[in-house]
């Protein structure tokens, strides 16, 4: 009985309306999947990632965090089940399919930036954890990500901390040090950025 109802409901649909409601109820039923996995422990952890990242230096010092990521299983979900269900209200409140379109979108999108965002966020808090960044101090490590001259911008480097390798930000104040270059931490400058030198430039300045 409950599936001749739903056979008739949904056959009285419009084609429009039947992509939004198909739509809405698929992404959400994962949604729900995804948040109940979360709970005990599991995961949609196949993240297929883009980074939306640069490693281009600008005169201005801006720098796109490379942790930052828009496209992933998480935020595609979001997408899809706000763009599901803002169109079924759109084309509910009398919008045109055009306009639900734009609005489904437009909400999607939305959603989809503040779970990427979300997700950096708590990247940055693991990063972090309750490691004693002081620990760093002098230490050894290798960049990771191009880390401009002259404290213009952020860079990253791996070091190991506590028997732990981390990725943390880092900035110079000498020459652009490259991925790879070898490099030694001189300060802790605050719990989520080190100021590093190249080691030869640090051993120079020990011989003087």
């Amino acid at each position: 009985m409950l599936l001749l109802v739903f056979g008739d409901w949904w056959s009285a649909l419009n084609g429009t309306q039947q992509m939004f409601w198909g739509i809405s109820i698929i992404f959400s039923v994962l949604f729900v999947i995804q948040f109940v996995l979360s709970l005990i422990g599991l995961d949609f952890e196949g993240e297929t990632d883009f980074d939306v990242s640069t490693d281009t230096d600008s005169d201005h010092g801006y720098s796109l965090d490379p942790s930052f990521t828009l496209f992933s299983v998480r935020s595609i979900i979001a997408f899809f089940t706000f763009f599901g269900w803002t169109g079924v209200l759109a084309l509910n409140a009398g919008l045109g399919t055009t306009m639900a379109v734009i609005c489904a979108s437009a909400s999607g999108f939305l959603a989809m930036a503040i779970v990427g965002y979300m997700m950096y966020l708590f990247s940055k808090l693991g990063e972090a954890g309750n490691v004693d960044l002081n620990d760093a101090l002098f230490q050894t490590g290798e960049v990771y990500l191009t880390i401009p001259a002259g404290k213009r911008a952020v860079g990253k480097i791996h070091i190991n901390i506590q028997g732990t390798m981390k990725e943390m930000d880092a900035i110079t104040e000498g020459k652009t040090l490259a991925t790879g270059s070898a490099i030694r931490v001189v300060e802790v400058v605050d719990e989520n950025l080190l100021l590093v030198e190249s080691v030869d430039t640090f051993l120079e300045g020990e011989n003087f």
